[in-house]
């Protein structure tokens, strides 16, 4: 046998046949592309070098043969299910030149082209490696010499104005943002001061992107739990490499109690001044208190103490946090399924407070739309609940995004009659609610949404009593990404 029919047999076995119909193929002119699948102890098969694309038989023993080892292939699960075909023993000179056209042909040149990608990832898996474990030796060099891959390279230091409010109720209703004064190249984390932590449960939201282009870098949802009175320092997994850019810092807050987050002493330009979407007196030419540090760019950074690890990256990604404009959640509209007939109002938006009041009857369930609030791309949702009287009642509360183009009335019905919402709609679920606790209710989508979504709130009695149980919702927050730029203009 010559040695090209031997390298044939190695890399361009492509018919499948059973060893009981070898002698049938010997001699032949595709002997070289036939495998003989080998099954060993009737449950483990093996392939090496070989990917059959059609089966052929000659006999019923054959066949029946031919069916079990194939059976058994199916296990690889990289194998696709290959047909049988039914062959005549005393007449192979027309079948023979067709299955070796059809194997060497087109199909032949697409496995041999398919063979060379194989081989080429795999080097490019090797040099991959190689270039993994020469960066790992670099590191470890740099920690040998005792280098330090983190430095301190900016800071604003907290100053407290006697005129100063505090801007904690600003980081509840909206956002502050502020864009560091250094490049992004070799950036590896950051230092925030707070000079108040709330008690009670909540969250501190922060995250980083890049302005010219809106990419997102890495997001920190921190419970305040985590975080202390005093300067927190965020980490990223790897210092920013690639070409300089400029970050922005945008942080925000979920919970019943408001967070200290500190301002630096008053700047000349407005450019590095913290700035939020709604106005405030604190924040007219003033920086927040923070600190910058850098290393090696893509090289891990040295373990601080008290370093919070971003809780997400977002590379790839465009995110952007929005709050419900005034103009939108005036527009909710009562789409309650209850029997009872009350003689007030058990849905309304309260103007100055941004926020929407909705009161349960003793049956049924309350509950008012705000149609299209949701935009696409919504990835999370999260709203804080209470009750808003002294004396009134606890209350369950619920939240229920449905698509569009839905009847929110039917949708509500669904709920309450099967205690479930349609495969279309994300429900939150019912939490109870008191006047003595604030609570904070979220939706977490596996993906964005593709399309615009009505937000429906719900109420509903937990007790026999629903005496001035005027539930209050406020401070709507949600979170859009994509893998498109936003316009940061």
């Amino acid at each position: 046998m010559s040695s090209a029919i031997g390298k044939r047999l190695v890399t361009r076995k492509l018919i499948a046949a059973s060893d009981r119909d070898r002698s049938c193929f010997e001699g032949s002119e595709i002997e070289h592309l036939v495998l003989y699948p080998e099954v060993i102890g009737h449950s483990v098969a093996t392939l090496q070098n070989a990917f059959p694309l059609i089966a052929v038989a000659f006999s019923d023993e054959g066949e029946a043969d031919l069916q079990e080892r194939l059976a058994a292939l199916g296990a690889l699960g990289t194998v696709p299910p290959i047909a049988v075909q039914r062959l005549d023993p005393a007449n192979t000179s027309d079948s023979f030149p067709l299955l070796r056209s059809l194997t060497e042909g087109g199909v032949g040149r697409i496995a041999r082209y398919s063979a060379s990608i194989t081989s080429e990832l795999a080097l490019l898996r090797r040099e991959r490696e190689t270039l993994l474990e020469n960066y790992r030796a670099l590191e470890d060099a740099f920690q040998a010499k005792s280098w330090e891959p983190v430095s301190e390279i900016f800071s604003h230091d907290p100053y407290s104005d006697p005129k100063d409010e505090g801007i904690g109720q600003l980081l509840a209703t909206a956002f502050v943002e502020q864009l560091l004064p250094v490049s992004s190249l070799g950036v590896a984390g950051f230092a925030l001061h707070l000079h108040a932590v709330p008690r009670i449960s909540g969250e501190l939201v922060v995250a980083l992107s890049y302005l010219e282009s809106g990419e997102g870098v890495a997001e920190w949802i921190v419970p305040h739990a985590q975080l202390v009175a005093n300067w927190n320092f965020f980490s990223l997994p790897r210092a920013c490499g690639g070409g300089a850019r400029t970050l922005r810092l945008r942080i925000s807050s979920a919970g019943p109690e408001t967070v200290g987050l500190s301002l630096g002493y008053p700047i000349a330009g407005a450019r590095y001044s913290a700035r939020s979407e709604l106005p405030h007196p604190d924040l007219d030419l003033r920086p927040l208190a923070f600190k910058v540090f850098t290393g090696l760019p893509g090289v891990k950074p040295a373990i601080t103490p008290n370093m919070i690890a971003p809780t997400g990256l977002l590379e790839g990604q465009y995110t952007v946090d929005y709050r419900l404009p005034v103009d939108v959640l005036s527009q909710i509209v009562d789409v309650s399924v209850t029997p009872m007939v009350p003689e007030f109002q058990t849905v309304r938006f309260l103007e100055h407070e941004h926020a929407i009041a909705c009161h349960p009857l003793q049956s049924g369930i309350t509950a008012g739309a705000v149609s299209r609030a949701i935009e696409p791309g919504t990835i999370s949702f999260s709203a804080n609940a209470v009750i808003d009287h002294p004396e009134g009642r606890p209350a369950a509360v619920a939240f229920l995004l449905a698509p569009a183009n839905s009847n929110a009335r039917s949708e509500v019905a669904e709920l309450a009659r099967k205690g479930t919402a349609k495969p279309s709609a994300f429900f939150s679920g019912w939490r109870e609610v008191t006047s003595s606790q604030v609570v904070n209710i979220n939706i977490q989508m596996d993906e964005p949404v593709r399309g615009p979504m009505d937000l429906i709130i719900l109420s509903r009695a937990v007790t026999d009593s629903v005496d001035f149980s005027w539930l209050k919702v406020s401070g709507f927050r949600l979170v859009k990404q994509s893998t498109e730029a936003i316009d940061v203009r």
